[in-house]
């Protein structure tokens, strides 16, 4: 190899089908590093690792664990069964963005937590509105599920993916969106 030049890294990807469009899930080795909500296109998430991890990547649709995992775990969450995602996770983001995914990881299936909760969890009171950018900039939709948080009067804000989606989500998960 030439001095300097960088290893080639895989990218290994799949997608399944949901009543929104296909939901595409890219890993690496480490784990699952980009899911899109449903609809987003695979070029989307290519485009999303290329700027976001270090490298360079080639694309696979090669079965590796972590995706394997991650795709079981999917299929059998739209299919209405109780998930709690453990696939392993790549996630590539700021400090604060990390906590943020890290705390909507532990909000329970069925439930719905504010901005404003997420941002005391974290230590961070004051954060409610940079808890609502990093959870905008979350790339693991549904694993990471973005989708359960609401706003503080109980309505559904945004959703990269599009209010119906996150709508579909929370009644998939026996949740009528609000407390």
């Amino acid at each position: 190899m030439v001095a300097g030049a960088q290893a080639k890294k895989t990218l290994y990807m799949s997608s399944t089908s949901s009543p929104f469009g296909e939901c595409v899930v890219m890993a690496t080795e480490a784990g699952v590093c980009w899911a899109g909500t449903p609809g987003t296109s695979a070029i989307e998430g290519q485009t999303w690792v290329e700027h976001r991890l270090p490298g360079t990547y080639t694309v696979s649709q090669e079965d590796i664990a972590p995706l394997r995992q991650a795709m079981d775990e999917l299929r059998r969450y739209l299919a209405g069964e109780r998930v709690q995602f453990t696939c392993p996770l790549d996630l590539c983001g700021t400090p604060f963005q990390v906590a943020v995914w890290q705390e909507l990881v532990r909000i329970p299936y069925g439930e719905v937590r504010t901005y404003a909760e997420i941002a005391r969890a974290i230590g961070r009171p004051t954060a409610t509105r940079a808890v609502g950018m990093a959870n905008g900039a979350n790339p693991v939709a549904i694993i990471v599920p973005c989708h359960r948080v609401i706003g503080s009067n109980g309505t559904l804000t945004g959703y990269g993916g599009g209010l119906p989606a996150k709508h579909w989500l929370l009644r998939l998960e026996g949740n009528s969106q609000s407390r």
